[in-house]
Formats: C-alpha cells, structure tokens, sequence
C-alpha cells in the first residue's frame, strides 16, 4: 500500500540520526512495517481513533449514526465518526468527507480496503500516512522529528502523545495547551483500560521534551550527499552508515579552528576524511570548511573533487622502484640537475641536494630521485598502478609522461585515501565503505606486502614538521607513516597518511583553483593533520600499530654514505630494509683504500714499495661533486698518482661519462634571423678520477672542458653523432638533431 515517495534517514554507527531528507513531494515521510512500531503506540491509537477496529468490518455504524444524529439533527457539534480504514481512505484518495457524498465514497473505500487488505496491513498503512502537522506524515518521521527516536523506542508518554495528534496535527502541534488537554484525555482511557503505577500516573502528567523539524540534525551534508547519490537505487528508505559522530566531530572542530588560526594568510578552506583500514570503513567526512558559506563555494564535496596531488604519489613510485628490484630503502640516488629526453624537472625548492639516500629522497620530497625511479620502471609504472587502483578519467599515458611522477594527473581525496590504505593492507586495494556491511572484500593486488611494508618503514621517519630536525631524539609510541604534496602554482597543500588503524588524507585549497603561496604541504596541510592525529590519540590512548613485518624481508647494515654494503673502509653504517634475491646490493663504491707516498702526498702504483702509507679516500662522480663545490662541503678526494705511474692506472673501475647535455630524444631549432649565433652547452657526469672531457661531431674535435665545466659549441643545421671522450679513455655518444625553423 506504499504509494508515495519516501525520505531517507541517514544513520552513524551508534544508530543515531545524521540527517532525514525530504521526500520527492517535500514530506518528512518514512515508511515502517508494524513490528517497527512500539506496542504501546499501536495500543494508544487504537484507544483514541478506533478501539473497536479489529471488530468492525470497516466501518463502525455506531459511530456513524452517533456522528450524524448529532452533526444533522441536534447540530451541536461536528462529528465524523470514521474508523481508521475511513481515514486511511479519506487520506490516500484525497477525499473531502465534510459532504453527505464525500462521507459515502469515503465508507465505500473503506469497505474496499477491508475487503482487499488484512487488517494489520490496513493499520500499518495508517500509521504511515496520518498527518503529524506540517509536512509530517507517518509514526516514524514523526518520532524522528519530535523524539529523535524511532517508533520502536518510544516511551509510554512519548506514545500517547503521538496518537493524539492526528485528529487536528495543525493545533496540537502548535498550541501546547491544546495537545495537552487531548493527551489528558487519551491517558484517562489509558488508565480506565491498563494497569499503571503511582510513578507511571506522574511520570504521564508531565508532557515529554516536543522537538520541531528545525531541530533535526543535518551532520556531515557532503557525506550524506554522496551516499544518497551511491544508494538512489536501493529501496531501503533507513541508510546506515559507518561514520563514527565522535570522530566526524572531532574532525570538523579541528578543521575549524584551524581555519580560525589561520585565515590571516588566506587559508580559508580544507576537507578531511579519516577511514578504518582494517575495515575499510569511513569514520570521519569533512568536504568543506563550511557547507552554507558560498564565498568558499561550501557546497563542493572537497573529499570528491579531482586535484592534483602534488608530491603525494611518490611513495607509490619507490614502492614500485622497490619491487621491481630498483632500489632498496637506503639506494643512493642522485639530487643532481638532469634531463629525462625531453623533461627536465626542477626541485620545488629550486635547488639540489646530491646524493641522499632513497629513504631520505622520499621523505624530503626531491624530485629528480622519483623522476629517475620512474623512467626505469617497467610495466606497471605509475601510471599503470593508477589505472589498476581505478582512478577515474585519466588520460593516455602519454599525455602525462613522466610529469605523473610531480602530480601530472587529478585524483580526488577519496581516491588517494583508498591508494595509502593499500600500503598497511599488504598492497591491496580494498573498496572504501560508506555504509555498514558484514561482508569482506580481499580486494586487488597492486603491490608486493613486501615492498609496501619497506615504503613504510621509510615514511615512518618523516619527521612531522612541529618537531626539532633531530626526528630520533622524539620517543613517540604511535608510528606515523606520511607525505606531504603541493600542486604547481600553490593550488592545493596535502598531507596524507597512516597512523594505528587509521588513515588520514587533509587538503588545504580553493576550489576556484586560485593559488596561495602558504599553500605547502609541509606548512599548510601537515600541522592541521598531526593537530587531528593527536586529538585522536588523546581521545583513544590505547591506539596500537597492527603493521607486522613480512617474510622475505630483511634488515641489514649498509654504508651509511653509498647505501651499498659495506667494505672494510666504510667509516659508518646504517640499517637499510632489503628483498633478498631482489634488491639491489653491490659492494661499496665510495670509499676506497689509497695507498700514499708519506714524502709526496701522491699515489703510488707500485705495490713493492716499502715507503708507504694508506688511507681512506671517497670516489664521486663530477655531477655530485659540483653539488658539494657549490655548497661549500669539503669531501676527502684522493691526490692525483705520481708522475712515474702513468696516465693508465685511472682507468682501473672506471665509468664512461654520461652526456647530459643536449638532451636525449630532443630535437632544436634555430630561428633565421639568429644562425650562426645560438650555442648548445655541451656537458657531461665524469666518474671519479676522471679530469677533463673532450668533446667530438662526428669524426671532428669541437674542444675540451674541465671537470664539473660546459663547452658551448654554436650550433648547425644537421644530424650529427656526438661524442665525449674523458681522459682516462672512457666514451660514451648521442645521436642529436639541429633543425631550422620555417
């Protein structure tokens, strides 16, 4: 007999109200079968509306004829004398029974519907659709709006009120001495009819706490939103859903005040969301600052919304680096200028570091290191992780190349949050719930439970950016596993991560997408996450850690400088997280022992020589080295050998240089107007030993440079092969094209 659109009531975990939608018909209206409602209720309506309803076969023509008598002839009061069966035809047909012929039709249909329907059904339909004032229909909206409850939780005097207010819902919801005096009467005929005590009789005499529609909860709009839009098809007209009320409003008051704090430099806007991992459950939803602020187009669902991620996807590069036996988590990369064919990326800072390890160049963000990782992987490389997790409207893999790596493509924060929770799930992607549901889901394998675990371990000493440099001296028992990104122009700061159960994704931004300088994912975003991360941890001390290490993982010392193992001339080591029989694990390179003459300070080459002394020197390619020289940072280098030794023993484990400029895969073109006047710097990495680079087009000597030092040659239309030569024999060419413009 449901014939009308329902609402939708939306619940948290602890089954209470977040928010009751209007049907399509604007009604608060909820459909509720009869075991839903309480006794009570049911008893009380029947006591004031129709007691005789199980007897009658519709209509009741006691009543009727009481009704007209005093209606027609003694004209005294107004009477209508209708069973529930009546009303609920009088309600459903839209009928007027104030006429003798609205009176009959509305007798006929109820004797229809009590010839087509039980009457349970019949009772159950009433209860549905009896007006409760304004645009409420039915017991379990009602009980909602006025009670915050629902039907089945009522009270003996939260009951007894309800009953009464069908017979005239516009007054007695309005005039509380009019519902009052109603309620007076039907608690008579209560206590005529059912045996109450002396504390139950006081207890009826004082009305109950009377709710309006405008004291309805409306918590967490955007998530409400979202799931209302995923179950538009379901019939279920109640939704529970997995969002903890206590951690939604921690979220919300911690994005609060931190907007507060700081809205002096523009940062007016955030969205948070905080979900289970374990579960996969979403427990905190924030999609905007505010919902009703229009300057901040509030409305937007911020945690939906495609952005660019900035820096906060290379966690997913190294773990792919790692797996695909790349690199290990203390690999030393290199932080140097360099050019990816036609891509030359820059560091966010405009400046290089050197050489740092993979953990270091994770957790500070460099650039280059994850460009390098990502040039070198093979399928899948990002971008075929990110296909594989579902991120929705990526383009062709060749419109990103390799700018994927810096936050090319737009994801939205409930995508990411999904990407991060993969990493304590042993590397599996697991659907993100929104609504309670028993089931488990193993999920999609996208990365190795060993890689995943070692990225981990690497993000766990990324230092929260409130504490001092030296991350180790803070004892903290709670692990956070975190990273930070900024998208180009300032548009959107991000700090994303796993801490105890949980991961947590906060976004700082605009969603005209209008930059701000103070929008950094270390300055912006990161202290509001770690501000959150610790209400949670006061609010729930007991948080543990349920990462657990895999097999065929193993922890082992390396050179703290190379990052390889160590040799018998490595001063220092540390730990380095390791796949054996796939991470790569050479001797170290660095430092290497010299033998010196004490009398010249050079190298000797003869190893009879009784007047000798060896020291420990460090061996570094001239790209790293020019890093140092610019920052000033002395490095033991080793002297040049003695002149008796010869121009051959450099050539002793050497490494061909490595061209950097021009760029693989690039062509140039010259404009007219300017032939013969543009130059191409012509530069190369020299390894360690070697001093001087010398430079060749095709079969012709172009000139030489110094170690760490450019060549300019002036550039000619043509197809040439270009070739660098070191001093210690060591070559390497490329293939370069020189074009003039039409």
């Amino acid at each position: 007999m449901e014939r009308h659109s329902s609402s939708l009531a939306f619940y948290d975990q602890n089954q209470k109200l977040l928010r009751l939608t209007l049907s399509s018909d604007d009604k608060y209206r909820l459909w509720v079968s009869l075991s839903e409602v309480h006794p009570d209720l049911i008893k009380a309506v029947l006591l004031y509306e129709d007691r005789w309803f199980y007897f009658h076969p519709g209509i009741n023509p006691y009543a009727l004829g009481r009704a007209g008598y005093e209606t027609y002839f003694q004209k005294t009061r107004r009477l209508g004398g209708s069973t529930i069966p009546m009303q609920l035809a009088r309600i459903i047909h839209g009928l007027s029974s104030k006429t003798l012929a609205g009176k009959c039709k509305q007798i006929g249909l109820a004797l229809w519907l009590e010839l087509r329907y039980s009457k349970n059904e019949i009772l159950e339909a009433y209860l549905n659709y009896a007006p409760y004032g304004g645009n409420i229909e039915g017991v379990a909206a009602a009980s909602l709006i006025y009670f915050a409850k629902n039907p089945r939780q009522l009270t003996l005097n939260e009951a007894l009120t309800l009953a009464v207010i069908p017979q005239s819902p516009g007054i007695r919801t309005q005039d509380n001495k009019r519902l009052a005096g109603a309620r007076e009467i039907l608690i008579k005929k209560w206590e005529a009819l059912y045996a109450i005590n002396e504390e139950e009789k006081t207890f009826l005499q004082t009305a109950p706490e009377f709710k309006r529609p405008k004291d309805l909860p409306f918590r967490a709009p955007h998530f409400t939103d979202l799931v209302w839009r995923l179950s538009s098809s379901s019939r279920k007209k109640t939704v529970e859903t997995t969002l903890d009320p206590d951690l939604q409003t921690l979220l919300e008051d911690r994005i609060r005040g931190y907007l507060s704090q700081n809205n002096l430099y523009g940062i007016r806007n955030a969205a948070g969301l905080l979900l289970d991992y374990t579960t996969m459950e979403v427990k905190g939803f924030v999609g905007s600052a505010d919902f009703f602020n229009d300057e901040i187009e509030g409305q937007v669902n911020g945690v939906m919304a495609k952005r660019s991620p900035g820096s906060a996807l290379k966690p997913f590069i190294y773990a792919l680096g790692i797996e695909q036996g790349l690199i290990h988590s203390q690999t030393l990369m290199k932080d140097t200028p360099a050019s990816f064919g036609a891509y030359a990326p820059d560091n966010f800072d405009g400046h290089f570091s050197g050489p740092l390890s993979a953990q270091d160049a994770l957790i500070r963000s460099r650039n280059i290191p994850a460009v390098y990782i990502a040039s070198k992987l093979s399928d899948p490389g990002i971008y075929g992780l990110l296909k594989n997790a579902g991120i929705a409207n990526l383009r062709s893999e060749t419109y990103y190349g390799l700018s994927l790596v810096l936050g090319g493509a737009e994801v939205s924060m409930f995508e990411l949050s999904g990407l991060y929770a993969a990493l304590p799930n042993k590397g599996r992607l697991k659907p993100i719930k929104l609504l309670k549901n028993p089931k488990k889901d193993t999920g999609t394998a996208l990365l190795s439970e060993q890689a995943v675990f070692i990225v981990l371990k690497m993000l766990e000493n990324n230092p929260r950016p409130d504490y001092p440099k030296r991350y180790s001296w803070i004892k903290n028992d709670l692990a956070v596993y975190w990273k930070s990104g900024t998208s180009y122009g300032f548009r959107d700061a991000w700090a994303v991560g796993i801490f105890g159960p949980y991961v947590l994704a906060v976004w700082i931004g605009n969603f005209d997408g209008s930059g701000n300088p103070a929008f950094i994912g270390t300055k912006a975003a990161a202290p509001l996450f770690f501000s959150i991360i610790d209400a949670i941890r006061a609010q729930k001390p007991g948080l543990r850690e349920p990462i657990i290490m895999p097999p065929n993982v193993k922890e082992i010392r390396v050179c703290a400088l190379s990052g390889q193992l160590p040799n018998p001339f490595c001063p220092h080591t540390k730990p380095a997280w390791f796949i054996p029989g796939k991470s790569p694990i050479d001797s170290c390179q660095i430092h290497r022992e010299v033998r010196i003459d004490p009398r010249t300070g050079l190298r000797l080459c003869n190893r009879t020589d009784q007047n000798v002394k060896t020291e420990v020197y460090e061996f570094w390619p001239s790209d790293i080295m020019r890093i140092f020289n610019a920052a000033g940072i002395p490095r033991r280098l080793p002297p040049p050998f003695a002149a008796e030794c010869g121009p051959d023993m450099d050539r002793f484990d050497h490494k061909p240089p490595q061209i950097v400029s021009p760029r693989e895969g690039l062509d140039y073109s010259l404009r007219p107007n300017d032939h013969g006047k543009q130059t191409i710097s012509l530069e190369a990495v020299l390894d360690a030993g070697a001093r001087k680079i010398f430079w060749f087009l095709d079969d012709r000597f172009l000139g030489s440079a110094e170690r760490g030092k450019s060549l300019d040659w002036q550039a000619q239309p043509g197809r040439y092969i270009l070739r660098a030569v070191d001093d210690l024999g060591g070559a390497t060419s490329r293939l370069i094209e020189v074009q003039m413009e039409n």
